[in-house]
């Protein structure tokens, strides 16, 4: 193999890699109804993957299609890690506990920090009392929960979690900015459960 075509191959390889970032992006985007940066994402895609596959179909020999397939391996990959990093869209979830004085701290905990909480008394196994803990947050600030519900000593609890696609009325899913976080705060028009 000549430098000039390991150069080549090691170019397709990043190139596909690239692209196959970007459609993975794509797709979880429209999968979150964000879809203003897709139409960019389709547009550049389309036209990386018309020369790519191009470049593909006139070589001779599996080397190209080689680094093709492991170009595009790589990007889903790349594409999973940066979607986890942005971690896009709003959750709901529910917290079940059995004490009423650990429910009643963690969601004081949360309303602290400018979230809207619902908590109830709820029936569990044999109708036994449990204490339920509704909270609708940014997936990008879950890490907060789990840190409120560490620091009151709640370890494993039991958690039901929903994505949701929309949130409407006065429901603040993200930190209130005023509380000192740096998130963005304030409530989120428009969102509508689904």
């Amino acid at each position: 193999m000549t430098q000039n075509l390991i150069l080549t191959l090691l170019g397709l390889f990043l190139v596909t890699a690239f692209t196959n970032v970007l459609a993975t992006l794509k797709s979880i985007l429209m999968a979150k109804r964000i879809m203003n940066p897709v139409y960019v994402l389709v547009f550049a895609d389309s036209i990386i993957f018309a020369t790519v596959v191009g470049k593909v179909t006139s070589s001779e020999g599996i080397t190209f299609g080689i680094a093709y397939a492991l170009g595009k391996t790589l990007g889903v990959y790349m594409g999973n890690k940066i979607e986890e990093r942005l971690a896009l869209g709003i959750l709901e979830v529910d917290v079940f506990l059995n004490n009423k004085v650990k429910m009643m701290e963690i969601s004081e905990k949360l309303r602290e920090e400018g979230y809207t909480v619902n908590d109830f008394l709820a029936g569990g196994i044999n109708g036994d009392k449990r204490y339920k803990i509704e909270i609708v947050i940014a997936r990008k600030e879950f890490k907060v929960l789990l840190d409120i519900m560490d620091k009151c000593g709640v370890t494993d609890p039991t958690l039901k979690i929903k994505n949701l696609n929309k949130v409407e009325g006065k429901i603040t899913a993200t930190r209130d900015i005023r509380k000192g976080s740096d998130s963005p705060g304030g409530l989120i028009p428009n969102v509508k459960y689904s």
